[in-house]
């Protein structure tokens, strides 16, 4: 088996959303991914690492990390947005290009549509879309896809995630039976899979080599339900805690990673221990007890 194993940013509560600030510098995050056991990274939202190729490269370089992909979340549901976006998505591209990245995670613009923020997890078998709603959304993210690829050989895994249009596993269904294979693979999340009322084993199982990047997260089953029970919606069922320590929740890890090896999976297996804590330590104690289960299951 050949995975190997990185963290990101969000695990120390680096968001894209703008309404929550960053409460550490790069370096704090990079030296503490580094130190906890993992060999590479994923870019955070832009600006949060340096952005001058020449100096992410020596900051990298100094932690012997790698440079791995961004979670770039773009409105694909209105056409009208997608001039800018796609200049966004390509300037985040060239620069993880330059670093011999391997992917762009795109996604939805996840958490900006009240609704959609509210009803988090509670979707299950829904579609906030209509078939012609969904052919719109998807020639945008294929004609992103095609943008970066044709500028910067880089291809595409798309992030289902709660909270937004692409959430449940039909909704993950109507995207990706809409665009380019070739060119958009799936980011399977573990923790966002669950936590849409689904089982990342299933995913797996329908979706196959298409399966082309893995964020590895937990779902708490007990705090999900609480989450459901309480009408939380996102933000606060993370806060929650709903996405729990690898190993803690609902996600057959073993299981998983025995099923995407047997399928020739060799890259790489992102944590992603997405917290809003107020405790600057606990990020790294939980990469650290995250890596230690991984290590238990032969990661």
């Amino acid at each position: 088996m050949t995975i190997s194993l990185a963290n990101a940013p969000v695990s120390w509560g680096i968001y894209e959303f703008e309404e929550i600030a960053p409460k550490y510098p790069f370096s704090r995050v990079m030296d503490e991914i580094r130190d906890t056991g993992y060999l590479g990274t994923e870019l955070g939202p832009w600006g949060f690492y340096p952005t001058d190729p020449e100096r992410l490269r020596a900051e990298l370089a100094a932690r012997n990390l790698r440079m791995l992909s961004a979670y770039v979340p773009v409105t694909f549901a209105d056409a009208s947005a997608i001039d800018q976006a796609e200049a966004s998505a390509l300037q985040t591209a060239r620069l993880l290009a330059s670093q011999d990245a391997v992917a762009v995670v795109l996604a939805d613009n996840n958490g900006t549509v009240p609704e959609l923020s509210q009803r988090a997890g509670k979707r299950a078998g829904q579609s906030a879309l209509s078939p012609a709603e969904w052919d719109v959304y998807a020639a945008g993210v294929n004609r992103v896809a095609r943008k970066i690829y044709d500028e910067t050989g880089l291809k595409v895994v798309f992030h289902h995630h709660c909270g937004g249009y692409v959430e449940t596993a039909e909704e993950v269904r109507h995207l990706m039976g809409r665009v380019d294979e070739a060119l958009v693979g799936l980011c399977l999340d573990t923790g966002h899979w669950h936590f849409a009322g689904g089982d990342a084993l299933d995913a797996v199982r329908e979706y196959g080599t298409r399966v082309r990047y893995l964020h590895l997260k937990d779902c708490d089953p007990v705090k999900r339900r609480q989450a459901i029970e309480q009408d939380l919606n996102y933000f606060q069922s993370t806060g929650l805690g709903v996405f729990c320590e690898l190993g803690q929740g609902d996600v057959d890890f073993e299981t998983l990673i025995s099923q995407v090896s047997a399928l020739g999976y060799h890259g790489w297996a992102v944590v992603e221990q997405d917290v809003l804590v107020d405790d600057l330590d606990a990020p790294r104690a939980s990469a650290e007890r995250n890596r230690d289960y991984l290590r238990s299951i032969g990661l």
